[in-house]
């Protein structure tokens, strides 16, 4: 066997006997959010004006002043030293897709050194620091000749302690802007979008309820991911450079028996979900859910319903504390989208809805939705919304990982659609054709099943739909597309506004209807009728993997873009554009800016995936296939030997296949060289990522499946890489 493997099948067992670091017994209440300056810390460090300064800096959008600032500052910065911290940091998200941070001392020596000097955190340092601008992805808007860039505190968002064994730092959210003031991070234009919608809904809600005063976007996201064992992720160059396997035959059980799915937690992995809730927790992440997956390998977590920028705070937190925690019991995450072929890939589900500063969530049906215009009002402008942005929205989560995914085993398809479930489908039918009705609370149905001791139980008025990208799922919508490893803030960025721009427009059409004499009733629902004709196109119930969806929606005229360079391209459309500019999300460098960075970022991993299979197949899979075939020569060289021409001749039959897999594989790589040296002489960025996709991408899967036939002649005891059945499997 490979020494790679040999290895790395041999160290597993060391790792199977790891420990976990857990302390057992604490109540999560005891623990929850011991590590972030919460409003209940504030209170005890915080001088009294100015706590309650910083409650309506959270929770009224007021702006903070320096004496405040000040105030703060000092309150923090004991708070983080009495809990052990030495350091602190602007923790923000460039647009790379990961976070950021750089620690700075509290610690400030004295002039002369005549004293050892303090510690200490002003307002200035606080709220504004500088990081190289250049160095970050930023689509040109930026140079080395001209770098600076500043990160902003954002009080919106809990400062907390991010707990190593090296060490304890203050990590402070922040924005990040250039010193042109263009943002260059996803956190910006997240704050702008969540304002936007909050301005525009409320002023719907006062339609129903004058007392409105704010609108908040939630979020409980889900989050997929994979664990393998570290000895064989170490043993796979392609998952380390790539964070997918580029080969591997399947395993002859994978999925097919439908046992992993909320099955037993194999031991190993639930001591490390206890380890990593136990620090999300103290991190104030409310961590509610974990349980098994449907491939096997594959897990999730998710938490309680928060704000939506705390909510993305969070979760770009925790998969950052999952890698860490994961590594010290000898495994890892991979976040990739899809980092196996032929099982199910990894989404992070956007739970999104709306909830008033009253507590009403705005997207709940009631008990009789066919009555409930306050519903139906957010309900029909969101479908609408989502019909005429549907290719933005498209390309807010488009991603050289997230292509895979798309339409693969459990992925919702590449085409936008809204699932409504049956229930509200006959509501909205009803109500585009007759308007309003008055009927009888639709309670739900109560089932008893007959069987002895087993209580009744209701069933919900919808269904659930894994095959629609963007379901409702009784009081939320549930954005299903969402990629596993990416940042949640830009297709939540995107949702916002495009609703947002939908209930602006909305109100327009109502006030001038109500001008010419309409009631506000009539009016509002007069405008959702001809909302639902509109876009009654978006609304698709049935099965959104098959085939004939596919010539359907093309009916309908519903795009089906399934690479990333085409995805992409919505962004510079004018429609694009005039959403963003008009809404001031973003101006037109930062959507170019933006385009540009995706672009950039799809030729670099497809250029690096490239270079992988060109390395890995000359240096790992080549050497063995000859040795094999050497093999096979020599045997038909014996056989003639003896005078066994009949097997000679089978032998031989073997030898031309094998030798013609070796030359298919050598040819499609020497070709995929070739097809990339062109792609990468073109002058503009769409070109390339275009001739990427068209033209290199397809000779990846002829190189996998040569590759993933080889693994099957080839013997085991020389096969290099890790195979499925060991990195799926062994734990």
């Amino acid at each position: 066997m490979s020494d790679y493997r040999l290895n790395a099948l041999s160290n597993i067992k060391t790792g199977l006997a790891q420990k976990s670091h857990v302390e057992n017994g604490s109540k999560i209440s005891e623990i929850f959010g011991e590590n972030v300056f919460s409003l209940q810390a504030m209170m005890e460090y915080l001088a009294e004006g100015t706590y309650y300064k910083m409650v309506s800096v959270i929770k009224q959008n007021t702006k903070i002043d320096v004496e405040t600032a000040e105030n703060v500052a000092k309150g923090m910065k004991k708070w983080a030293m009495d809990n052990g911290a030495t350091h602190y940091s602007h923790w923000f998200q460039p647009l790379t897709g990961k976070t950021a941070e750089k620690h700075d001392a509290f610690y400030k020596p004295s002039l002369g050194g005549a004293v050892n000097g303090i510690e200490s955190l002003s307002a200035a340092e606080l709220v504004q620091r500088e990081p190289d601008a250049s160095s970050f992805p930023n689509g040109g808007l930026r140079s080395t000749s001209l770098a600076r860039g500043y990160t902003i505190w954002d009080p919106s968002s809990p400062a907390f302690i991010l707990e190593t064994e090296n060490g304890k730092t203050l990590c402070v959210p922040a924005i990040f802007i250039s010193y042109t003031k263009e943002s260059l991070d996803y956190k910006t234009p997240l704050l702008k979008s969540s304002e936007l919608i909050n301005i525009a809904a409320t002023e719907v809600c006062h339609y129903f309820d004058k007392n409105v005063n704010n609108v908040i976007a939630t979020l409980g996201w889900e989050q997929e991911y994979f664990l393998v064992d570290e000895n064989l992720y170490n043993a796979r160059p392609d998952l380390i450079l790539t964070g997918r396997t580029l080969f591997g035959c399947n395993s002859a059980k994978h999925q097919q028996m439908e046992d992993h799915y909320f099955g037993s937690i194999p031991e190993r992995v639930q001591k490390y979900m206890v380890d990593f809730e136990k620090e999300s927790l103290r991190l104030g992440i409310p961590i509610s859910t974990r349980h098994n997956e449907v491939a096997p390998g594959q897990y999730e977590c998710a938490p309680i319903f928060e704000e939506l920028n705390v909510a993305v705070d969070h979760n770009l937190l925790l998969m950052d504390v999952m890698n860490r925690v994961a590594q010290k019991h000898g495994l890892r995450v991979l976040f990739h989208e899809k980092p196996f072929a032929g099982v199910n890939g990894s989404g992070k589900h956007n739970n999104w809805s709306l909830a008033t500063d009253k507590g009403k969530n705005l997207l709940s049906p009631g008990v009789n939705p066919s009555s409930n215009l306050y519903f139906l009002t957010f309900f029909i402008n969101i479908i609408k919304a989502i019909d005429t942005y549907s290719d933005v929205l498209r390309a807010s989560i488009a991603s050289t990982a997230n292509d895979h995914r798309l339409g693969a085993n459990e992925a919702p398809p590449a085409i936008i659609s809204i699932f409504t479930g049956s229930r509200l489908q006959e509501v909205v039918e009803k109500f585009k054709n007759s308007g309003l009705e008055i009927a009888e609370p639709d309670e739900k149905e109560i089932v008893d099943l007959k069987i002895p001791k087993i209580p009744e139980y209701k069933i919900d008025n919808t269904d659930r739909n894994r095959t629609s990208p963007f379901p409702f799922t009784g009081n939320k919508f549930e954005f299903r597309a969402v990629g596993s490893s990416a940042n949640c803030s830009a297709s939540m960025t995107t949702l916002n506004t495009i609703v947002a721009k939908q209930l602006i427009e909305f109100k327009k059409s109502v006030d001038i209807l109500i001008e010419k004499g309409l009631s506000s009733k009539d009016a509002i629902v007069e405008v959702l009728k001809s909302y639902l004709k509109e876009s009654e196109r978006i609304i698709f119930n049935g099965d959104g993997y098959s085939k004939e969806w596919e010539k359907e929606a093309s009916k309908r005229g519903l795009s089906n873009q399934k690479s990333t360079p085409e995805a992409l391209s919505a962004f510079l459309s004018d429609e694009a554009k005039k959403l963003f500019i008009e809404t001031g999300i973003f101006n037109e460098e930062e959507i170019y800016a933006r385009y540009n960075i995706q672009i950039e970022k799809y030729i670099k991993e497809i250029e690096i995936e490239a270079n992988v299979y060109s390395e890995l197949v000359h240096t790992h899979i080549l050497p063995p296939a000859y040795n094999t075939l050497k093999k096979y020569i020599d045997i038909q060289q014996g056989l003639i030997n003896i005078g066994i021409e009949k097997g000679a001749d089978n032998v031989k039959k073997d030898i031309e296949s094998l030798y013609s897999d070796i030359e298919e594989l050598k040819n499609a790589v020497n070709l995929m060289q070739q097809q990339k040296d062109k792609a990468l002489a073109k002058k503009d960025h769409s070109e390339q990522a275009k001739y990427l996709a068209d033209k290199v991408k397809p000779i990846f899967d002829t190189i996998r499946n040569v590759c993933d036939k080889l693994e099957l002649l080839i013997d085991d005891n020389e096969w290099k890489f890790p195979k499925y059945r060991e990195l799926l499997y062994l734990k």
